[in-house]
């Protein structure tokens, strides 16, 4: 999800700019220190609000975990899979819907503490008592059935006999440990040409966009 252009931003209310400021501050704590070693003081202090006033918009910490992991997802869903889309939006064709998957993978390149937030949240919410679990759980089940459809179609075209939902799960792994090894050393990997090269396998271009 790209920044809101500064007009988009004008428009916003006091009270939605109070949001987005608390959004974006819960999401640097969490990004490096975790959910569960945050408190709501800490967010409230780093956006620059009491206590209370962080409560005005947030019941507490959990709706504010989860209007987090949600803000981007909303956006990345409706763009790649149909599955997710909104009313009256077009289905983007499966090349389509590919292209902009190699968008968002480039995309986590530039925003390495949003990466960071997925892969320490994700590894918090193994535990069934984390408030984020069935959000991780609903999430890969979301993601394993639209890759499953999208490789389907680009098989399909490509003639390729493969499974699509044992190669979409391999895709989600590939993924997942390509972000962990970029965090670790971001010079040593190019996420989105490892995507394309395990694409190629099956006979699947990804283009650049």
């Amino acid at each position: 999800m790209t920044d809101p252009a500064p007009e988009a931003t004008r428009r916003l209310s006091k009270g939605e700019r109070t949001r987005a400021r608390i959004l974006d501050s819960a999401t640097e704590l969490f990004a490096h220190s975790g959910y569960l070693a945050v408190s709501l003081r800490d967010i409230a202090a780093h956006a620059g609000l009491t206590h209370a006033g962080l409560l005005h918009h947030f019941p507490g910490k959990e709706a504010l975990l989860l209007d987090v992991l949600g803000r981007r997802d909303q956006l990345d869903g409706r763009r790649l899979f149909p599955g997710v889309l909104a009313p009256g939006d077009p289905e983007p064709e499966p090349a389509e819907r590919l292209r902009r998957l190699l968008d968002v993978v480039t995309r986590n390149a530039g925003t390495p503490g949003l990466v960071a937030l997925y892969a320490k949240l994700s590894a918090e919410a193994s535990d069934p008592e984390h408030p984020a679990h069935l959000y991780f759980v609903r999430r890969y089940q979301v993601l394993r059935r639209e890759t499953t459809g999208l490789l389907a179609e680009l098989f399909a075209a490509a003639d390729a006999q493969d499974d699509p939902a044992t190669v979409a799960q391999q895709l989600l792994a590939l993924m997942d440990g390509l972000q962990t090894q970029w965090l670790l050393e971001p010079g040593a990997v190019d996420m989105a040409e490892q995507v394309r090269a395990f694409l190629r396998r099956y006979g699947v271009e990804a283009g650049r966009g």
